[in-house]
């Protein structure tokens, strides 16, 4: 219980900060249960997953899923539990339509943990295309963004259940056809929906490429998440992204790489860019083909074992407060940010 007070102390104090940083906002995310201010949205995992599942024509939105609900949830709910200490308060569930996206799961987890969840809309490119629909091969972005504003107003299938961000992926070169497609789709939706977009990148090359389609369709940086920007190594490239204005997220933390990240943290820290950056795990990962779900990696490592050593390496309560309460929320504010 005490390895999390002495890594977040800094965290809880600093917290009265940001709540007068958040007084004059007025905005809102939207989670699973509707839409929420957005200063309370508080200690945010902004890019963690619950379930993961095979490719299926009508997603998990079918009457009956391929998987046990309550079996998921229960095997869930150990880890979610190990949350508690450090008071996590918000989880951004990032698995997208066609692997497991299950917005009535995590309807039952935010129900049965209090932790807000935020599901998706949007589709996801990256492994060549496979697992998107054939629809999304053959539809223009205007249509495609039409599916996807329509989950924004009228919810995700028969359930209600509004999407709170976009999830998409590319592949790590320079971007297809197709997955120029996409990126020009969660623009037109973000412009229509304010959601931020999280595209599952890596390398800088799609990255820089997917910030200039966004800009051509008067789309600002700021609406964009370079999803494991981790994958590119140079600062300075994590550097040119943040003063354009888009949010560098270094996802994968384990307990096994958390100097890499503190390095990468440092560096943006030295550079007065950490405004700009997200951090995550990438974790969970109930896989639903697999005997009891397989293996799952929980989600402590950054309370664990980061903190301490971005403390030790002199980030100060203020710091870590930016990176896991005030960035989380002011990226996934539902507002339109315009070029």
């Amino acid at each position: 219980m005490m390895k999390y007070l002495t890594a977040t102390l800094s965290l809880f104090v600093c917290l009265f900060v940001h709540t007068c940083l958040f007084s004059q906002q007025h905005g809102f995310m939207m989670t699973v249960k509707g839409p929420v201010p957005i200063e309370k949205m508080g200690i945010s995992l902004i890019h963690e997953h619950m379930l993961l599942a095979g490719f299926a024509e009508d997603d998990s939105l079918r009457e009956i899923p391929s998987w046990d609900r309550e079996k998921v949830k229960d095997k869930l709910l150990l880890y979610l539990e190990e949350l508690k200490e450090p008071e996590v308060t918000t989880i951004v569930e990032c698995t997208p339509a066609f692997i497991g996206r299950d917005p009535v799961l995590l309807r039952m987890l935010s129900e049965e943990t209090g932790i807000q969840f935020i599901t998706n809309t949007g589709y996801y490119g990256a492994n060549n295309n496979g697992s998107l629909p054939a629809h999304a091969l053959t539809e223009t972005a205007e249509q495609l963004a039409e599916r996807w504003i329509k989950e924004w107003e009228n919810g995700i299938g028969n359930t209600g259940i509004r999407p709170g961000f976009i999830k998409t992926a590319v592949d790590g070169g320079h971007l297809s056809e197709v997955h120029q497609k996409l990126i020009r789709a969660a623009a037109k939706t973000h412009l229509a929906s304010g959601l931020v977009i999280a595209s599952h990148t890596g390398p800088a090359i799609p990255a820089f490429e997917q910030i200039r389609i966004l800009q051509e369709e008067g789309v600002s940086p700021e609406a964009f998440i370079w999803v494991h920007a981790q994958a590119e190594k140079d600062p300075e490239i994590h550097a040119k992204a943040a003063r354009m204005g888009a949010w560098v997220s270094l996802d994968g933390i384990s307990e096994d790489n958390i100097l890499e990240y503190v390095a990468m943290l440092t560096a943006m820290k030295e550079r007065n860019l950490l405004h700009k950056v997200l951090i995550s795990h990438d974790a969970g990962w109930y896989t639903a083909e697999e005997k009891d779900g397989g293996e799952i990696r929980g989600f402590t490592a950054i309370f664990d074992k980061l903190l301490p050593r971005l403390k030790e390496n002199g980030f100060s309560g203020e710091d870590i407060s930016r990176l896991l309460v005030l960035n989380p929320a002011k990226a996934f504010e539902v507002a339109i940010r315009k070029k």
